[in-house]
């Protein structure tokens, strides 16, 4: 597929109400975008020319003729991937992001850019072989450490070694023969939940991701805020304890380094080694290794320890996310990330502390929820994130269309 872009602001609205709310008539788009009926039809007409809508039967008649329902051309497509600390995410999906088919696999992101990148491309052969993505219009991708979005790669990544200042974007880019967009995972996350989650109506949140560590995607107006050079929302390195423990950024005291993945696998191997849980200590002998997972079957079955581990990291997120809250004052704050799904004991200790200590005025009427998209967050978020850029003006306002 030749990757097209629309000519102007006005085509480029007309595929985001397309991709977010679905096909609708022609006279609904007018109603929508605020354009005559003689101008709405050349810009449809030229969106049909470059292949990235069609019509799909008549709408209901509204007192006259019958007006035609416009959608999504049927044969775009758009890649996420989702590379996490012990995993890879990777999605194809239709031009109004719908997942068609999806590829996962444990993976160490420690492993380095080469190999992480070559399993990635492996589950995207597969995509392929399903003949759902013979070509993509673009891919977006996510990585679990600070980005310098305009460059398209990592920049000193905590728990990614060998992956500062690697071209992720040109690796890919070179791979897929498409364009393609790299950002933090969080930041995805938080798209993917705008998109089709439970933030779909709210232009102002926070999507918190605790899985191996804890990051913060901060949306302002409908887009992901990421400051002047990519590193807005990394809470996890807020300092929460002067002395606490060693993090992997090199300080003490971090958010991460008391809660998280890695920090309740951590905890969980003292707790278990020291014989303070007999539930953990019988966990590890079957099984050799202790997970978060492993914590929170131990607290669904009643042990104190990880109840405890629970309860105390939920606190110190509390504390963290409290004064956000008071800081940015939106209007929902979404948990997700593989630790959220301990679930309800969680995220009943984070929403006791935020409610406590943040302002009355910012919590009146702000829910503190999990996410309801669970895996599918990221890569759905990253495939948004490259729809942005194709479905945006591909010339600026005042300047001529290209021709053909």
């Amino acid at each position: 597929m030749a990757v097209v872009r629309p000519d102007n602001a006005q085509q480029a609205k007309l595929l985001r109400l397309l991709r977010d709310d679905g096909p609708r008539s022609r006279a609904e788009l007018g109603d929508a975008v605020e354009l005559s009926r003689s101008r709405l039809a050349v810009e449809l007409d030229r969106l049909a020319d470059l292949g990235l809508v069609e019509t799909a039967g008549l709408a209901a008649s509204r007192g006259g003729r019958r007006s035609s329902i416009v959608r999504i051309a049927r044969s775009i497509r758009f890649l996420g991937i989702d590379i996490g600390a012990t995993s890879i995410d990777v999605a194809v999906t239709d031009g109004e992001l719908r997942v068609l088919a999806r590829e996962a696999e444990p993976v160490d992101v420690r492993q380095g850019p080469e190999v992480v990148i070559g399993r990635a491309m492996d589950l995207v052969g597969k995509l392929r072989a399903t003949g759902t993505a013979p070509a993509f219009a673009g891919a977006g991708a996510g990585v679990p450490g600070p980005v310098s979005y305009a460059e398209g790669f990592p920049v000193s990544p905590p728990i990614m070694p060998g992956w500062n200042h690697f071209p992720v974007r040109e690796a890919f880019s070179s791979e897929l023969g498409c364009p393609v967009l790299v950002d933090n995972d969080v930041n995805i996350m938080a798209l993917g939940e705008k998109h089709a989650g439970i933030a779909r109506s709210v232009d102002d949140f926070l999507f918190v991701k605790i899985g191996t560590g804890v990051g913060c995607g901060i949306v302002v107006g409908g887009d992901v805020y990421r400051g002047v050079s990519g590193s807005a929302g990394d809470i996890g390195h807020i300092r929460v304890d002067d002395t606490g423990p060693m993090c992997t950024c090199g300080n003490t005291g971090c958010l991460e380094a008391f809660f998280g993945g890695t920090a309740l696998a951590r905890d969980a191997l003292a707790a278990a080694r020291t014989d303070r849980s007999p539930e953990l200590a019988a966990l590890l002998e079957r099984t050799g290794a202790l997970t978060a997972a492993d914590v929170a079957a131990a607290a669904a079955v009643g042990d104190p320890v990880s109840v405890a581990m629970i309860r105390e990291g939920g606190r110190r997120v509390g504390q963290v996310l409290a004064s956000l809250v008071s800081f940015f004052n939106p209007g929902l704050v979404v948990i997700g990330g593989g630790v959220a799904g301990i679930g309800h004991a969680l995220l009943a200790e984070i929403r006791g502390v935020v409610y406590r200590r943040s302002l009355p005025l910012a919590t009146g009427n702000m829910p503190i929820v999990l996410s309801e998209l669970g895996g599918e967050a990221g890569v759905v978020g990253a495939a948004r994130l490259i729809s942005d850029r194709v479905f945006s003006a591909s010339r600026p306002a005042g300047q001529p269309p290209k021709a053909g």
